[in-house]
Order: C-alpha cells, then sequence, then structure tokens
C-alpha cells in the first residue's frame, strides 16, 4: 500500500471555522476526493486511522468536526475505549451538541466541506464519495440529496433513523438523487428497525436510485467503530470490502 499523509486543516464555513483531518497518498498527485462523515463520538484516532486505511487504497479523504460550532475537536472528552457504561455519561453531553446541529447547518456545512475538496490540489475535479457512520450516516444521505451534482456514491453504515415518518426524514430526498448508494444496516439496531429499513428501500426503489441494502446479522449499532464495545471485526472487514468496492465503481 502506498504511503499515507494526514494533517490537520480547517475549513471555512458561513458559520466559522471547522477543524478537520485530510489524509492522501503521499505522492503529491490528485485522487478521487472522499467525504467522511463521523459518528456522535467524534473526530479521534479512529476516525483518523479509518481515513488512513481509505487514502492508502488512493483517495483523498477529508474527516470533519461536524460539530465545530461547539468547539474543536474532540468536543468532549473521549476515554480510549467506550464501554457502554460510559454511553449514557457520554450522550448526557453530546445529545445536546447533535441536536443543534439541524438538517439545514449540517447541508449549509456540506457545501463548504465540499468546496474545500473542490478546491484542494491533492483532489481530482470528479465528484465525491460519501461515506457515513451513526449519524455520520444520516449527513451522508441529505448530502447525496442535497448536491447531487457533486456526489457520485454514498456509503451509510450502521445509521439511524434514516427513514422516519418526521417531515424531514432523510429518505424523502430520494427523488434527488443521482448517486449510487450502499447500506449496511445492523440487525442488533433499534435505531434502524426493520421496518424503516423496508420504508426506505421502497422509497429508493420508486424514485429508480442504484443501491444496494443489507442487514449484517449479529452486527450491532457502531460495529465499525474499533474504539467502542460495539466493534465487530468481521463486519468491519466486511464493510472496508464493501466501501472500497463502491468506491472503485463510482469515483
Amino acid at each position: 500500500m502506498p504511503a499515507v499523509s494526514g494533517t490537520s486543516v480547517d475549513i471555512p464555513t458561513r458559520d466559522g471555522i471547522a477543524d478537520a483531518y485530510l489524509a492522501h497518498p503521499d505522492d503529491g498527485g490528485p485522487h478521487p476526493a472522499v467525504l467522511l462523515y463521523m459518528d456522535a463520538f467524534g473526530l479521534r484516532p479512529r476516525l483518523r486511522t479509518m481515513a488512513d486505511r481509505l487514502a492508502s487504497a488512493g483517495y483523498t479523504v477529508l474527516v470533519p468536526n461536524v460539530f465545530y460550532r461547539h468547539g474543536r475537536a474532540p468536543v468532549v472528552e473521549l476515554p480510549d475505549f467506550i464501554d457502554p457504561g460510559q454511553r449514557p455519561e457520554l450522550f448526557e453531553a453530546l445529545g445536546p451538541v447533535m441536536r443543534d446541529l439541524t438538517p439545514e447547518l449540517a447541508m449549509r456545512d456540506a457545501d463548504a466541506y465540499l468546496s474545500f475538496l473542490a478546491a484542494s490540489p491533492l483532489a481530482d475535479d470528479g465528484p465525491v464519495g460519501l461515506t457515513g457512520y451513526c449519524m455520520g450516516a444520516v449527513l451522508a444521505l441529505r448530502t447525496a440529496g442535497t448536491y447531487p451534482e457533486r456526489v457520485a456514491a454514498a456509503a451509510c453504515f450502521h445509521g439511524g433513523r434514516l427513514a422516519t415518518d418526521a417531515a424531514d426524514s432523510p429518505h424523502l430526498l430520494a427523488d434527488r438523487i443521482t448517486a449510487e448508494l450502499y447500506f449496511a444496516h445492523a440487525d442488533q439496531d433499534p435505531s434502524m428497525t426493520a421496518d424503516q429499513i423496508a420504508l426506505l428501500e421502497r422509497t429508493l426503489t420508486a424514485a429508480g436510485v442504484t443501491y444496494h441494502s443489507e442487514v449484517y446479522r449479529g452486527a450491532h449499532h457502531g460495529f465499525t467503530q474499533a474504539d467502542t464495545a460495539a466493534h465487530d471485526a468481521q463486519a468491519e472487514e466486511r464493510h472496508w470490502q464493501a466501501l472500497l468496492g463502491l468506491l472503485s465503481r463510482t469515483l
């Protein structure tokens, strides 16, 4: 695998400066760009490691701190390993931060992230790929529907509440999506039930979206995150195969 360089970068947005991590092959040339949307625990060593792995496959990868309005990452202090006993306390602190990131603000920020990649000499001129984890899966789906001309692919891993009866449910953007989509659901995930999965798939099919949706049996919400107790090594490797396959087909 090629050597990878990673650095911290600052991205101007309409509401301030978003800190981010940028990883890319260490050859100085432009590569297809990938916007990686974080889970609720935020920009941290685990996500930098994931970005580096993607970069080693030939991509320029941007991981923004989407909670930048509340400070630079880490927005809340995190342990090196997150076990179930720590989750209630962490989400007590993270809950208000997550609620403050409305769909309108998130998509305003997405424009800044995509514009940063478009202007970077490390990214090629084509549309980008997206990958998102947990809440980041929601952001990836919304971005694909909000900026269809700028997104070629979007992968959503253990996303929650992707298809609900809310007026602003992300699945309602399906008729605007032109990207190829991939969904990996965890069957032990109460935030994305079988009924929600069925609604998501019906809506995407009706809109003519090219997508693949599958359930990882035995996996829990957060199965890709090796610094949490939800991690499932086999499911994580399956996720890498699916993600890299999607990106290789579309970028």
